[in-house]
């Protein structure tokens, strides 16, 4: 008996689909792995890139606090609410710890490396770089951690793409290390550069750092239906607990908190931090519980720093 042919060009059925994405070298070879994927689990399909400029792409003089919370994610919103595209593929550390109810968080793909890797010139760890030495860092999360343990270095505010700001590193006249997400940096094939990589647990990563993340429409059920196919098990638990932190704390990957988690079978772990700027100042706490319940997890931790004053923490000032 023959089997029944699908259709996936009839009324209401695309047999193209448009993913949208950033137009950065990094951006393009994260979409290609999300689309190299997509192809293997949906045959028949066939995937477009569009690339769709970010302002944060646009002008980079700006400094990434003074654009927000989803610089880099609305344009692809915009351009997914006027269906110039099917599907955006993101960082997930670039995305609002919540999403506008247009929108869906389709999948989240298995995580590569989160850790944060340092860098440096002359091939120092941050614990043996010299006292004065300049480490650049484009994040307030990194600023502050740095600043923690290191307080006789000199953080100074790094902007451009990853070849950007290696380039710098090899500048004579640039800084002594640079600090960068360890994922960027197998992605680029420029693992070699890494001097140390910094553990997430205690130098706490970026809530969704090293996982890709497809966003849609949040009515769109044959787009969510082939990405969903992509979603990871413990990954979408790790990140969701992170980000229910911290919706609970507030603030986003322009300031200085964050949560990092890890799922081991049943379980999740999660580790935060909330610093003031400098870093002298700072909240720490784990805690772990049931994977199924990494929602809950994620919002407790997040209400506990509330009570501390996190909130009060990051922002410099009373609320």
């Amino acid at each position: 008996m023959t089997s029944p042919v699908v259709r996936t060009d009839g009324p209401g059925i695309r047999a193209k689909i448009k993913i949208g994405t950033r137009g950065s070298k990094l951006a393009l070879i994260q979409t290609r792995l999300v689309i190299n994927a997509l192809k293997e689990a949906n045959p028949g399909i066939v995937f477009e890139v569009v690339v769709i400029k970010s302002t944060g792409d646009m002008d980079r003089r700006l400094d990434i606090a003074s654009l927000g919370v989803g610089v880099f994610v609305k344009k692809l919103e915009s351009a997914l609410l006027d269906e110039r595209i099917d599907l955006a593929v993101h960082s997930l550390k670039d995305m609002p710890s919540s999403l506008p109810g247009d929108f869906a968080l389709a999948a989240v793909l298995p995580r590569e490396d989160p850790r944060d890797a340092l860098v440096s010139r002359d091939g120092a760890s941050l614990e043996s770089l010299p006292a004065g030495s300049r480490v650049a860092t484009g994040s307030a999360r990194r600023k502050a951690l740095v600043m923690g343990m290191r307080p006789d270095l000199i953080v100074e505010p790094q902007r451009g793409n990853v070849p950007t700001r290696l380039a710098q590193l090899d500048d004579s006249g640039g800084p002594d290390a640079v600090i960068l997400a360890t994922a960027g940096l197998n992605r680029l094939g420029l693992q070699d550069r890494i001097t140390q990589h910094l553990p997430c647990m205690e130098f706490v990563a970026a809530v969704g750092q090293g996982a890709l993340a497809i966003e849609t429409r949040a009515q769109d059920t044959q787009v969510i239906g082939l990405a969903e196919k992509l979603d990871d098990r413990d990954t979408r638990l790790a990140v969701t607990a992170e980000r229910a932190f911290l919706q609970a704390v507030g603030g986003g990957c322009s300031s200085s908190v964050s949560a990092h988690a890890r799922v081991t079978g049943h379980q999740i772990e999660i580790s935060a931090f909330a610093s003031s700027i400098d870093g002298q100042q700072m909240i720490r706490e784990r805690s772990n519980g049931d994977a199924s319940d990494a929602a809950e997890l994620g919002a407790r931790l997040g209400e506990s720093f509330v009570r501390q004053g996190a909130r009060q923490l990051v922002s410099g000032g009373p609320e």
